[in-house]
């Protein structure tokens, strides 16, 4: 301290003064002073209190005991990069999960905001039947997602990602705009003037102008005003939408691509609407006819909006913060046997401890003190690398839009120290219990060093540290066991013939501008068509309306020239263009396929699938017979193998193929496929694709570019994501895992170090030692094998909702998962082993 300084020079100046010498001057100060380092405790007693300097005296003995030597440096360091590394998957898991799962949405009170059944399949005329007098409902809005093309000057078309909705829809959410206004009654009705609300993205790419309410902009062909601007943090249905249009309402528009949400009454819940639905749908039954497949009146039931939104993600997200607790419970299991080794080597010293009348508090104490500085430690680091890998792990969640709505802030080393800290409680409870053996300061010392005596010839230490390798092996397996039933199932999706090619074909998807004429969108998609089969690399190119495997499309009604038994029914209608069945590998089984001279001015033709054919013309030859559809009559020319055309795991259904220039109406939104000639990359074709379109078709944007590949991954779903995350924490787990074996397995071997060397001594061949250790390994192992095959089994139901072909009691996933952890024990357990079996008896006998 200062003071004391201070003191001890005004001393020694005056006995200089007096005639000494700077040598006795300074010895005659320090002997006047007294024991300044008791003075220096004094005083800090009087400035801290009792409880902050025993937490000061433990961290520094804390700080002091874990550098003191090498192997307790090593001790440390390896225990905060263990516990790190859970920490640190855990924290990222768990601030996406928050994120998604349980924070706020931006909705005013959304647990009073509902999604209606039959997404995406309402119609206008039903929403303004239904409009202001929805049993239950205070305000119901209705909404489609909808890109527009933005234009701005000379610039290359824009697509923004956009939705259309009728003027209830923010009074719905609860949403107020940051500039401007939303809409308003009226916004949605024809002849009023087009109005459209940006996101706070949208307004940040336009510059960020305080002025921006007002001005109007080029979408999709039409000008439309900008009446207001959303805060930032405001999304609907999901971040990607930058822009929300309103909705010209048409009561003579039977289109059914619309979505109702809507917030319930005052008294009412929407987690209990079956007396409003009820009712609802009682109101419907009595205006509208529906066919049995499409009626509205079955199966009627209110989603609450976050389970709308995040449902799809739910399952995945706690699946892996599951995992990854499992993983952070492995991390304490390896820490808190390390503790149990330096326990066992520090014994000695505790019970000298002990004996000069430390108590089981006060030891306790100091072991919660080094306990809590290494997750202070580990706590900190995890932070860093939990921000380090926060975008990877998020990109290899199942996601989707919701990526770039997740980012990492200032709570995540907030919950990297609370989940590190959490963690040391649960690791301390090992050694505390471990610290009963010292029951009085005479047992302390007597055993302590009478175990150093006999080089641990009597000890029996070792076994917390046994179950806690047991416990290890049970949770690694439970996360080996879920990523390989995810394994299987993912391959056997794979396996799934969808009737489609998916290798080398390029996908470009685009939107045309809005009120482009038909011959304008026609000759368009010919020179797009005939340009893009001319770039290098591309054997053929053509157009469809939907493409196999997304999930959508058009399902119209069907009818047969001379059959009434078939009235009513239904079949899934593709408007594609000459050349797509061949591109996308769809086999013709009779007949031909569609043609270039199948054009507007020629018979109506359309081309069945193999389903269809089955189920409607059992027995009978079906080229030659008429359909009937929304363009009118049309000969059947072709039958086409059956394909995947929605889901991967769909049945067969039967579809209509027929030539997009032949059809009264085409749709905006197309995509062109492109078959890549042997040897190139349809990867390396999107580029050139891309400029293409923006050369060639200035009507038109692209939405997006991809591969049959990639639309086959999505395909097969999250359970792909799911796996390779899993598949990443199981090879963690393993090498946690192993390095628990490892330690305890030394720390068995060391106990049993004299034993072994009179054994040797005695002519006890090295191999025995060697098969000994290994054995006592394996044992370990292939209890926590049998532990977790038994809980994997009764938590396999978790993952269900990804699997596919796949029970939740696989014995193969369990075998395999098993078969690993046990090569992965003998090897870790054989490492110590091999080093027990080549110990020099003399060496060992002449240390005792």
């Amino acid at each position: 301290m200062g003071e004391l300084a201070f003191h001890r020079e005004m001393i020694e100046r005056d006995l200089i003064a007096g005639g000494a010498s700077p040598t006795d001057a300074r010895d005659g100060a320090r002997r006047a002073m007294g024991n300044e380092t008791y003075m220096r405790e004094e005083a800090r007693r009087t400035v801290l209190p009792a409880w902050l300097e025993a937490m000061w005296q433990d961290a520094t003995y804390a700080i002091r005991s874990l550098t003191r030597t090498a192997s307790r440096l090593r001790y440390a360091l390896l225990s905060v990069l263990t516990l790190a590394l859970g920490v640190g998957g855990t924290t990222a898991v768990y601030t996406i999960a928050r994120a998604l799962l349980f924070d706020a949405l931006p909705y005013a009170h959304e647990r009073e905001i509902g999604v209606f059944w039959k997404k995406t399949d309402w119609k206008h005329v039903e929403f303004l039947y239904l409009r202001g007098r929805v049993p239950g409902f205070r305000r119901v809005a209705l909404y489609r997602l909808h890109d527009v093309m933005l234009r701005e000057g000379d610039a290359p078309a824009r697509l923004l990602p956009g939705l259309s909705a009728s003027a209830e829809l923010f009074d719905v959410l609860g949403a107020q705009p940051m500039l401007g206004r939303t809409f308003r009654a009226g916004d949605d009705t024809e002849g009023a003037e087009p109005v459209a609300v940006l996101s706070f993205r949208s307004w940040q790419d336009m510059g960020s102008d305080p002025s921006v309410v007002g001005k109007r902009l080029t979408l999709d062909g039409t000008r439309r005003t900008v009446v207001g601007v959303m805060p930032r943090g405001f999304w609907f249905p999901d971040p990607s939408v930058r822009i929300w249009t309103a909705e010209v309402l048409n009561p003579e528009s039977h289109s059914w691509n619309s979505t109702l949400i809507g917030r319930v009454a005052p008294g009412n819940d929407v987690h209990a609407m079956a007396g409003p639905v009820a009712r609802l749908t009682a109101m419907l039954d009595e205006r509208f006819d529906y066919p049995a497949q499409w009626d509205k009146t079955r199966n009627a039931q209110i989603t609450p909006i976050r389970d709308d939104i995040m449902g799809g993600m739910r399952a995945a997200l706690l699946a892996t913060l599951g995992a990854m607790a499992l993983i952070l419970l492995i991390a304490c299991a390896n820490v808190a046997a390390l503790m149990l080794g330096q326990l066992e080597a520090r014994s000695t010293e505790l019970a000298v401890r002990s004996a000069l009348g430390a108590n089981r508090r006060r030891l306790t104490q100091q072991l919660v003190a080094e306990a809590m500085l290494i997750a202070l430690v580990a706590g900190t680091l995890s932070a860093g690398l939990a921000w380090s890998g926060f975008r990877v792990l998020a990109r290899a969640l199942p996601l989707g839009a919701w990526v770039d709505a997740t980012a990492p802030d200032w709570s995540l080393l907030v919950s990297g120290v609370g989940i590190a800290v959490a963690a040391a409680v649960v690791m301390i409870l090992v050694p505390t219990v471990s610290l009963r053996r010292w029951r009085s300061s005479g047992e302390a010392l007597i055993g302590a060093l009478g175990s150093a005596r006999t080089g641990g010839l009597e000890g029996r230490g070792g076994r917390l540290e046994n179950r806690l390798v047991v416990a290890e092996v049970a949770l690694a397996v439970l996360i080996a066991s879920g990523a390989a039933m995810l394994a299987r199932s993912v391959a056997n999706l794979y396996r799934i013939d969808s009737g489609v090619r998916t290798a080398g074909v390029a996908v470009v998807d685009v939107t045309a501008r809005g009120g482009l004429s038909r011959e304008r969108l026609d000759e368009t998609l010919s020179r797009l068509t005939t340009a893009l089969a001319e770039l290098p690399g591309v054997r053929a190119a053509a157009v469809a309306q939907e493409l196999p495997l997304r999930g959508g499309g058009y399902n119209l009604p069907l009818e047969i020239e001379g059959r009434a038994d078939v009235q009513g029914a239904t079949t899934e209608f593709r408007m594609v263009t000459p050349g797509y069945l061949e591109i996308m590998g769809i086999a013709l089984r009779s007949g031909r396929t569609i043609a270039e001279a199948d054009r507007r001015d020629a018979e109506r033709v359309v081309v069945i699938n193999e389903a269809l054919a089955r189920k409607y013309f059992a027995g009978v030859n079906p080229i030659g017979q008429r359909l009937g559809d929304d363009g009118g009559v049309a000969r059947v020319v072709g039958v086409v193998a059956n394909a995947a055309e929605r889901h991967l795991t769909d049945a067969a259904e039967p579809v209509r193929y027929v030539p997009i220039a032949q059809m009264p109406w085409v749709d905006e939104v197309q995509s062109l496929v492109l078959q890549a000639a042997p040897n190139a990359d349809p990867v390396l074709l999107l580029d050139a694709a891309r400029h293409t379109v923006e050369r060639v078709a200035p009507d038109f944007a692209v939405q997006g570019t991809t591969t049959m590949r990639r639309v086959l991954d999505g395909a097969v779903g999250p359970a792909r994501q799911v796996m390779s995350l899993l598949s990443v924490l199981t090879g963690l787990a393993l090498t946690l895992g192993a390095v628990g074996i490892y330690g305890v397995i030394a720390h068995f071997a060391a106990r049993r170090r004299r034993d072994w060397a009179i054994r040797v001594a005695l002519g006890l061949p090295s191999s025995r030692v060697v098969a000994y250790v290994v054995a006592h390994g394996a044992l370990l192992v292939a209890t926590g094998i049998g532990i977790g095959v038994v809980t994997a089994a009764g938590l396999a139901r978790v993952l269900s909702s990804f699997l596919y072909g796949v029970g939740s009691v696989d014995p193969l996933s369990f075998a395999a998962s098993g078969a690993a952890l046990l090569a992965v024990g003998l090897l870790a357990a054989f490492i110590p082993a091999w080093r027990a079996g080549r110990t020099d008896p003399a060496i060992v006998l002449r240390g005792q």
